[in-house]
């Protein structure tokens, strides 16, 4: 079979696995694009990357940040990014997701091109992924992105999600604090959320929190944190703060990063961390299993045909969805 002139080059794995333990950001750009791919040429030398560097993943803290349409979320990321690169002296990756083009899938936006500050550190990696239709706010692939960022030495990982609503819980369950950005004087808060997303939070800020916006954002604090008393406790028995900064002269940054590493040092002495990333782990597993039996419908011949068969009789009326689908799965062997 003649080589696909179309196909991207790959590096060996030894290339990749070494690349990535030094903490090289252009092969862990590479390595992120390897486990992104749809090719099934991929997908074994992705397995086989992931697996090796497994035993180094893990000590990061992963922060998921979304917020409403406006709130500034690449703006405070820039600013967050360059207090703990400048101030902590750590390393930061940041994995944004633009939203995805419907004809091409590619980004839209390009996130990076708005955290102009942070995008020139040495110690900060910054990669934006289309979301391609994925829901839950995030990248299909944003927890390998995790791993290897985590293997390539990054101490924290900040995940920028496309955006708030009710799909956007997704987030929760790859990372280990839950950061919402709100605004003040934006007209009726409190109904500008979702209550799942309240009920998951970790913590929330209210940006813009500079000129005359201040007295607005401090009386928004007082009202979220009354709003957040009336949900029960979390799980893990932490209290969601709400704390107001402004990314544009780095106000309050300071304070929220502190709060992120308080609510770390609560969860690691409960073990409530460890509990959440096996959960975690159980639900990715479920993921990709669904994902792989979505492709398999596509893939499978039989299967494939059945649905094509049965497509037409549920758009006539003639079958319900619920029988046809049983009929698509029979053609598996249950």
């Amino acid at each position: 079979m003649r080589p696909d002139p179309h196909a991207p080059r790959r590096l060996s794995i030894e290339r990749y696995i070494d690349g990535v333990l030094a903490g090289d950001r252009v092969v862990l750009a590479r390595a992120i694009t390897l486990v992104e791919s749809d090719r099934p040429a991929d997908a074994e030398l992705a397995a086989r990357l992931l697996d090796a560097v497994l035993p180094h993943t893990g000590q990061a803290r992963r922060v998921g940040i979304t917020g409403v349409p406006g709130v500034g979320k690449s703006t405070f990321i820039d600013a967050l990014g360059m207090y703990l690169v400048r101030e902590r002296d750590e390393r930061v990756a940041v994995l944004s997701v633009d939203p995805s083009s419907p004809l091409s899938g590619g980004s839209i936006l390009g996130d990076k091109t708005r955290m102009a500050r942070l995008s020139l550190e040495a110690r900060a990696f910054i990669r934006p992924s289309p979301a391609r239709g994925h829901l839950g706010g995030v990248a299909p692939r944003t927890r390998e992105a995790i791993l290897l960022c985590e293997a390539a030495g990054f101490q924290n990982v900040l995940v920028e999600t496309v955006g708030v609503g009710q799909s956007e819980t997704a987030v929760r369950s790859m990372t280990d604090f839950f950061l919402l950005l709100m605004l003040a004087g934006a007209g009726d808060e409190l109904q500008g959320i979702k209550r799942g997303i309240i009920e998951m939070l970790d913590g929330m800020v209210i940006n813009k929190a500079d000129g005359d916006n201040k007295p607005r954002a401090e009386r928004a604090r007082v009202e979220y944190a009354g709003a957040l008393h009336l949900f029960p406790a979390t799980a893990d028995g932490w209290t969601p703060r709400v704390l107001t900064c402004s990314a544009l002269d780095g106000r309050g940054i300071a304070d929220i990063w502190t709060m992120v590493l308080e609510h770390r040092a609560h969860v690691d002495a409960s073990g409530c961390l460890a509990a959440r990333r096996r959960q975690q782990s159980r639900e990715w597993l479920h993921e990709l299993i669904l994902a792989g039996l979505q492709q398999m419908l596509r893939t499978h011949g039989p299967a494939r045909e059945r649905l094509a068969a049965v497509e037409a009789s549920v758009t006539a009326g003639t079958t319900s969805a619920f029988t046809a689908a049983r009929a698509v799965l029979d053609t598996f062997g249950r």
